[in-house]
């Protein structure tokens, strides 16, 4: 076959791709289930239909329907609509069925609601070329059309989407290079989230051996909260949230529900809690059915002691957000914070805990820290307890390495870790991380990075000790990176005993 236009046989037909950088093939827009249009619409995913002669692999799928958060949405294009979102995307550095190679398996992030695979930090040819690793990603449904609980349609749609994209790898990853008895999935933000889901779903037991958990998120709703959302969410467009009434919608105008909702959570504090207090109306949904338990319940009964995992979380997680919505940097007021401190702490806890765990951070930095405890740094310190409880493996790790774009004021924050994973370190939101010429640091960091993932997904390791609950042992990536005692301390003697679960409907 020609190097420039590499030819696969896969289940449903032939593939051809093209020829990607690091000397990788690479196959584009692969469907892996059948539209979820029409007929299909808020239904489990379905087999996608075989073709005749060689389909071509050379362009990414159609994106989901996009919320307009930091204008995604102008992503999507005109024709998103026609449902062809289901689609997948393979790098390889060997595209014959007897290579044998680890397999990654990669989910992105977006808060549930925003993401596609086309975006140029996800390129995986680097990864997959120099880490000798077969690399998939993957479209799934967000928003309403993957997370909303709709009457007459099974919950959690674009995690069963996930189940539907791996199933695909295990029965023709062979065909691309890969092994599919070595497949590890790693994904981060919502991506981690739904990762975590899948770690406690038994739909996804056996498809695959290792997962890297990356900044998992702590929301996860309950099926009596999330009816109440999707009330609301319905009732932006006059509707019931049932099948019926929402199949009459556009795919395309459904995130604009989502997105107003979110603009005015703060009004259903009482019936929502903490969730009121962001702007995310949507996450997996605790049915006890797709997802039978919240992931910290279940992988501390041992539904995942046969996975082994990577866990972690960079240091100044929520500082990006407040780059975006403009309160990084500046001087905060105090009752803000103590807001955000009444919001957040876990029970027991409150204003004057944090205070005294921290008695040298200001206004903003309190702000800053409580809002990345609860939303993501304890929730991944937890995942990792609640492994080892179960009886299963963990490696924890922190990123502590400080980006340099924006002066310096974004530190180690949220998504800093992707493009350090993926080698991607130029252009987009890479940019806004590291400026325009990345600095030598950043070009090692991610060497390092790149190496303990495909060394784990390789069944070698990630390069450092297993957790544990006494010594806490955690890799610290930073320009001289070490293995110490789990550094967050303060915020952890805070957090212990709270559990993190469904997130319930009050009142």
């Amino acid at each position: 076959m020609a190097a420039d236009a590499p030819e696969v046989r896969t289940a449903a037909g032939v593939l051809r791709g093209t020829a990607g950088n690091a000397g990788t093939a690479v196959f584009r827009g692969v469907p892996y289930a059948a539209p979820p249009v029409g007929p299909l619409r808020f239904g489990a995913p379905r087999p996608a239909p075989g073709w005749d002669g060689v389909r071509r692999a050379t362009a990414f799928g159609t994106p989901p329907p996009q919320s307009a958060a930091f204008g995604m949405d102008a992503l999507a294009p005109a024709d998103a609509d026609d449902g062809d979102w289901l689609t997948l995307n393979v790098w390889t550095p060997d595209p014959g069925p007897g290579a044998g190679l680890p397999v990654m398996v990669y989910l992105f992030g977006g808060a549930y609601v925003i993401g596609m695979t086309g975006l140029p930090e996800y390129d995986g040819g680097r990864l997959a070329g120099e880490g000798g690793v077969v690399l998939v990603t993957l479209n799934y449904r967000l928003g309403i059309e993957g997370f909303g609980l709709v009457e007459g349609a099974p919950a959690n749609r674009g995690l069963l989407d996930q189940v539907a994209a791996l199933a695909w790898v295990r029965d023709n990853i062979r065909a691309f290079g890969g092994d599919p008895d070595r497949v590890t999935v790693f994904g981060q933000s919502a991506g981690a989230g739904s990762l975590a889901a899948l770690l406690a779903m038994p739909r996804a037991a056996g498809l695959f051996r290792r997962a890297v958990v990356q900044s998992v998120p702590g929301p996860f709703l309950s099926s009596a909260l999330a009816a109440d959302v999707a009330s609301e969410l319905a009732a932006e467009l006059g509707l019931r949230p049932a099948v019926d009434d929402l199949a009459t919608v556009a795919p395309g105008l459904l995130p604009g529900a989502a997105d107003a909702l979110g603009a005015r959570m703060g009004q259903y504090a009482r019936r929502w809690g903490v969730l009121a207090h962001t702007a995310i109306p949507l996450a997996p949904v605790v049915d006890g059915d797709v997802l039978p338990r919240a992931p910290w319940e279940a992988l501390a009964a041992g539904a995942a002691r046969d996975i082994d995992l990577v866990v972690g979380h960079t240091r100044d997680e929520y500082r990006l957000f407040m780059a975006l919505d403009g309160t990084l940097g500046q001087e905060m007021a105090q009752e803000r914070a103590a807001q955000a401190l009444r919001n957040f702490s876990p029970a027991g806890g409150g204003d004057e805990a944090y205070r005294k765990a921290a008695p040298e951070l200001d206004a903003a930095g309190l702000y800053e820290r409580v809002h990345s405890d609860w939303l993501f740094r304890m929730p991944t310190l937890q995942l990792a307890e609640a492994q080892v409880a179960g009886g299963g493996r963990a490696h924890l790790y922190e990123l502590v390495w400080e980006a340099p774009g924006m002066g310096g004021l974004l530190g180690a924050c949220h998504g800093l870790d992707v493009p350090l994973v993926f080698g991607n370190l130029r252009g987009g939101l890479p940019a806004l991380l590291f400026g325009e010429a990345p600095p030598a640091e950043a070009e090692e960091l991610s060497r390092l990075f790149r190496s303990a993932w495909t060394g784990f997904a390789a069944g070698e390791g990630p390069g450092w000790a297993a957790y544990d609950v006494e010594r806490r042992p955690t890799r610290i990536f930073a320009v001289r990176p070490s293995v110490a005692a789990y550094p967050e301390e303060g915020s952890r003697a805070l957090w212990r005993g709270h559990v993190f679960g469904a997130l319930p409907l009050r009142g």
